[in-house]
């Protein structure tokens, strides 16, 4: 196996670095982001969109350049150096993954394009407060439309029923008509801020994806608060919201399978986020002082260095790991992967933000330094989709199958 990224892929890690430090630097723009009711600016999405990476993951006839999770790893983990914020994975991996595995080929030619050309800011409403990470137990219903009545259709003649025929085809797909969707999701990610919700829910034969555009008749979306501003999180409550189905029958799998690439992508983040942490706090031991020494040179604070390094790599090793399994194993083993990842860097990501704030101490928690930006970023990370709790236990599960 090649350890090693290709001359391609560090070559795009470059044009992302450099495109994130000169327009979405964290003073201002991440400061400024976490106060916007959308978190993000339509001039930096649309600079990511021409620089093609909104579709890293989708097909070339649709406007993509069909990358894989290794170069979509590359991105986030500079998206996480600089904690982004922003809709960019809940849009360019988890909504494309799940309209990928769960959509027909008219879905994906219908809806890929708009994302890839920075037209529709897109993401999945999964999870249910009531049943937390359980997102199998779903309660939010789906029901089929009743079909139009027949009588005034008959009455028609023959040209003015197929004109009518044809605007109603082209309206179901524009309009997301045909199903009817009444529920709540929670921590649905960047909800505030999306054009498209593609919310999992329980029909007559199984569990569904549909459709559902912003704005539409019974849909309230509300932001809810959170310890991490460059993450923010909606709820969707729905009555009897018009939607239409992404393919057809359970989509269980697809959703299983758009679920660990959206782990392996938050771990990626977080290895991003807890390696620039690491060197904030590298940097700034050598720079406090106390009884007139810098603080690194302290044995208690090396100790802590080695020891967030040591988190690090480990970390760094499983997500690096699971973006291989991702585009070059199966899918039993890029689950394997992504809950391994998952699992250790819920807590160990964690740890080393708050090492990095004891090493800051008092000013680490101020608004002027940089530092906590980081430690919240990695907070959301360890209860995103689930702990290293659930994590562990799914772990075993496979373990002992």
């Amino acid at each position: 196996m090649d350890f090693e990224f290709s001359e391609e892929q560090e070559s795009l890690r470059e044009n992302v670095r450099r495109y994130l430090e000169q327009n979405a630097p964290i003073t201002p723009y991440v400061r400024d982001m976490v106060e916007d009711d959308k978190g993000f600016s339509e001039p930096v999405w649309k600079g990511l969109a021409e620089m093609g990476l909104l579709g890293i993951l989708i097909p070339e006839e649709q406007g993509g350049s069909e990358l894989g999770m290794l170069e979509m790893g590359v991105v986030l983990e500079e998206m996480g150096r600089v904690v982004h914020p922003g809709p960019y994975l809940s849009t360019a991996l988890a909504a494309v993954s799940l309209i990928r595995a769960a959509g027909s080929d008219d879905d994906a030619a219908t809806l890929l394009p708009r994302i890839a050309e920075g037209r529709c800011v897109a993401t999945v409403a999964l999870h249910e407060a009531k049943h937390r990470y359980d997102w199998i137990a779903s309660e939010t219903v789906a029901e089929q439309s009743a079909p139009a009545e027949e009588g005034a259709a008959a009455r028609e003649s023959v040209a003015a029923r197929e004109s009518a025929a044809a605007e109603r085809s082209a309206a179901a797909k524009e309009s997301a008509a045909g199903w009817r969707l009444t529920g709540c999701k929670d921590y649905v990610c960047e909800g505030m801020a999306s054009d498209l919700f593609l919310v999992v829910a329980r029909a007559a034969d199984g569990l569904g994806v549909f459709v559902l555009e912003a704005g539409a008749p019974g849909l309230k979306c509300s932001p809810t608060p959170g310890a991490d501003g460059t993450r923010k999180q909606a709820r969707l409550e729905l009555s009897e919201s018009p939607a239409r189905r992404l393919g057809s029958g359970d989509a269980r799998a697809a959703i299983e399978e758009m679920l660990d690439r959206v782990l392996i992508g938050l771990t990626v983040d977080g290895v991003g986020a807890a390696s620039r942490a690491l060197e904030l706090s590298i940097a700034y031991a050598m720079e406090r002082e106390q009884f007139g020494v810098p603080v690194g040179s302290f044995q208690a604070v090396q100790h802590m260095l080695a020891e967030m390094l040591q988190q690090l790599e480990l970390g760094r090793a499983g997500a690096y790991y699971a973006l291989w399994a991702a585009d070059q194993s199966d899918l039993a083993e890029c689950h394997r992967a992504a809950v391994m990842a998952k699992a250790f860097s819920s807590d160990e990501f964690t740890r080393i933000g708050s090492q990095a704030i004891q090493i800051f101490a008092g000013v680490g928690f101020t608004w002027e330094y940089d530092i906590h930006f980081f430690y919240k970023r990695l907070l959301s990370l360890q209860h995103a989709h689930g702990g290293s709790a659930e994590y562990l236990e799914e772990l075993a599960a496979i373990v002992l199958d």
